[in-house]
């Protein structure tokens, strides 16, 4: 039973003063995708249903992995055909990048253990309305969306993120006060995937789409959490036992599930890659509630038009393109050769295979090549890095941290990008890479087989081992070797179509399908 605090009547609006002020700061066989034609029409030209986005980071405002950029980029695609707005955490640096530009607009009341929270209102400069959760106690803290400053996880996530998802389901039933009302909830990973779970046998019937970014996060806590959130422990045949798992509730109950490619959905429902919810998930995809639908990237990675490169290119002015690999070479402190430019650009985690990378650099030094790393993550691979350009001095350059600017000069001076990915939903480090003509060299899993075309956009290789990498590593060296071959690859992945207009068309034909008929009229 829904237990609130008191009765909370339509807010007057008002502008809102955060509780702390910061300078403001921006933050900025091989399966082959189709180029998809241009979107017709301007923003709301064929405005649709209602449509919440809810989300944890958008670019706009914090950024914390790839999701940001998604947050950012598809619902404004989607806007083309739905009224959409976007709904996340006020954290420090959005309340500090909103500035005076947010007004309050509505109130959640408590349920259980989460607490009462207001809802602010923003305008971006290009007209999209994002909606913030203001609880200070929550949210305002220093360190990312999900840890404090030394990468540990808030040790009251279950209620920074129950009382998200809890929030989006009272917007949508309509017991924020807000002045608008969504006809469909779009979720984006466990931390808001038990919206799904709160809006279960409420008679509203709200349907919700649940975008599964990467299925190894799954928001699990202690069954005592249950209490604290409102989370009724009704069993299901897939649950976990011993605890509790957002995303778990998440997959069980949202009206459809997607995923960020067409092969992980696939490989999502076999147990190697199904991270203990296969069965569940291979249940739901039989149902054909489980769809793939491939992540696009915003225009400012043309080289044509970055400003954060010394020399601005596009196809066929590969002499422009050499400079930016000079200049790279003179930042990070490499010294001036002949041979390739391997680019690392990644989170130094077991996932992303960087200990494979760090394993096949004498190799790649011997060869005659180089190799340039950014990132931050483990600890342990951390150190392993930080090692490699003393034993390889000005043939490795490393930074631990990262600096977007100097990772675009990287995606545009390198010759090839290393992406030994053990599993990857998406990607989108060799989509940025590919579209400024730096070839990637990947493991064929997930995502990177939709993106990538062997021999043509990019290189795979099948397993994710040393040996394989290395193997590859030498036909990267045989077609640096051969200059027409070279540009003609970098050619063909610089055409690739990689924007959201083919995506957005895809989420707004499956919300059509789920609003009712006159909401998608």
């Amino acid at each position: 039973m829904r237990t609130d605090a008191m009765t909370i009547a339509r807010p007057v609006h008002r502008t809102y003063s955060p509780r702390r002020h910061q300078k403001r700061e921006i933050i900025p066989g091989v399966h082959r995708r189709r180029p998809e034609p241009p979107a017709t029409g301007t923003r709301n030209d064929h405005v649709g249903g209602k449509v919440l986005f809810v989300t944890t980071e958008m670019t706009d405002f914090i950024k914390a992995g790839g999701l940001g950029d998604v947050s950012a980029a598809l619902p404004r695609a989607l806007a083309n055909y739905h009224d959409v707005r976007v709904l996340l955490p006020a954290y420090t640096k959005v309340l500090a990048n909103a500035g005076d530009r947010m007004r309050v607009v509505g109130r959640t009341p408590a349920f259980h253990k989460l607490p009462a929270c207001e809802i602010g209102e923003i305008q971006t400069e290009d007209g999209l309305t994002v909606l913030v959760l203001i609880n200070a106690e929550l949210y305002e803290r220093e360190g990312s969306p999900y840890t404090d400053a030394h990468g540990h996880e808030w040790h009251d996530n279950d209620i920074r993120f129950a009382t998200l998802s809890h929030a989006a389901a009272d917007i949508a039933l309509g017991r924020a006060h807000v002045n608008w009302r969504p006809d469909l909830l779009h979720l984006n990973d466990w931390p808001c995937a038990l919206t799904a779970h709160y809006l279960d046998g409420e008679s509203a019937g709200v349907p919700t789409v649940l975008t599964i970014h990467n299925l190894a996060y799954q928001g699990v806590f202690p069954p005592s959490s249950a209490n604290s959130i409102g989370m009724s422990r009704r069993r299901t045949e897939h649950e976990p036992r011993g605890r509790i798992s957002f995303l778990h509730e998440g997959v069980a109950k949202a009206t459809y599930l997607t995923t960020v490619s067409e092969s992980y959905a696939k490989q999502i429902i076999e147990p190697v890659h199904g991270c203990g919810l296969d069965a569940l998930l291979r249940k739901r995809s039989l149902e054909g509630r489980l769809i793939g639908i491939v992540n696009g990237i915003d225009p400012s990675w043309d080289p044509q038009h970055d400003p954060a490169l010394i020399t601005p290119f596009t196809i066929g002015q590969w002499d422009r393109r050499r400079e930016n690999t000079r200049h790279l070479r003179e930042e990070m402190g490499l010294r001036e050769q002949n041979g390739p430019l391997f680019a690392v650009i990644s989170r130094m985690v077991q996932q992303k295979g960087v200990d494979l990378i760090c394993e096949a650099a004498p190799q790649i030094i011997a060869a005659g090549g180089q190799l340039a790393l950014i990132g931050r993550g483990d600890p342990a691979i951390e150190r392993t890095i930080a090692r490699l350009p003393r034993r390889f001095h000005g043939r490795v350059a490393a930074h631990i941290g990262f600096e977007e600017g100097l990772a675009r000069r990287m995606f545009a001076g390198a010759d090839f990008l290393l992406m030994p990915s053990r599993y990857e939903p998406c990607g989108l480090s060799q989509m940025y890479a590919q579209t400024c003509g730096c070839l990637p060299i990947a493991h064929a899993t997930g995502g990177l087989m939709d993106t990538i075309e062997d021999g043509i956009t990019g290189l795979l290789f099948r397993d994710a081992t040393v040996s394989e990498l290395r193997r590859c590593l030498q036909r990267a060296f045989r077609i640096f070797a051969e200059p027409l071959l070279l540009n003609a690859m970098r050619g063909a992945a610089m055409l690739e179509k990689r924007g959201w207009d083919g995506p957005g068309r895809q989420y707004a034909a499956l919300y059509r399908r789920m609003l009712p008929q006159k909401a998608a009229a």
